[in-house]
C-alpha cells in the first residue's frame, strides 16, 4: 500500500486528542470536560502586538484548525489523482470521518466548536474527494458529454 493511500486528515483527529485528551492537564480532568477542553483550546500559545496596538493572540484550538485547513488542501489535491491507492484514501478518509462524529458524540472533551470545525474539514475531504474523483475518472475514461 502506498503512503499516499493514508489521509492525511488522521493526523488531525489525532492532534486534538493528544492536545485535549492525553495533555496530562488537570484542568481537562476536572468533572466538566467541555469546558475544561475549551479553556484548554483558548490557552495562547503566542502572541504578536499589531500596528494597531491590539495583541493578536495565537491559542491551541487556532493551531488545530490552521492545520485542519493545511491538511485539507493536501487532500484536495490528493483527490485529483484516480488510483487504487486513492480509493483506499477515500475509504479510510470516511473511517476517520466516523471515528471523528462517534468521538463529537460521545467524548464530553470532544464537544467544542474546535473540534466541531474539525469535524467539518473531515466531512469536506470526504465529499469533496468522492467527487472529485468521480469526476476526475470520468474525464480520464472520456464517459459523458464533452462539457
Amino acid at each position: 500500500m502506498s503512503l499516499r493511500a493514508i489521509p492525511f486528515t488522521f493526523l488531525v483527529f489525532v492532534l486534538y486528542n493528544v492536545i485535549v485528551l492525553f495533555s496530562g492537564s488537570p484542568a481537562v480532568e476536572t468533572a466538566d470536560g467541555p469546558a475544561a477542553a475549551r479553556e484548554l483550546l483558548a490557552a495562547e500559545i503566542f502572541s504578536v502586538p499589531m500596528i494597531s496596538g491590539a495583541r493578536w493572540a495565537f491559542t491551541w484550538g487556532d493551531l488545530i484548525l490552521v492545520v485542519s485547513l493545511l491538511v485539507l488542501f493536501i487532500e484536495l489535491l490528493k483527490a485529483t489523482y484516480t488510483s487504487t491507492s486513492s480509493l483506499v484514501d477515500h475509504g479510510l478518509s470516511m473511517l476517520v470521518f466516523i471515528a471523528a462524529l462517534v468521538e463529537f458524540i460521545v467524548v464530553p472533551q470532544a464537544a467544542t466548536s474546535v473540534f466541531f470545525l474539525v469535524l467539518v474539514c473531515l466531512l469536506i475531504d470526504v465529499v469533496a474527494g468522492f467527487t472529485i474523483g468521480i469526476r476526475v475518472a470520468r474525464r480520464d475514461i472520456g464517459f459523458g458529454n464533452a462539457d
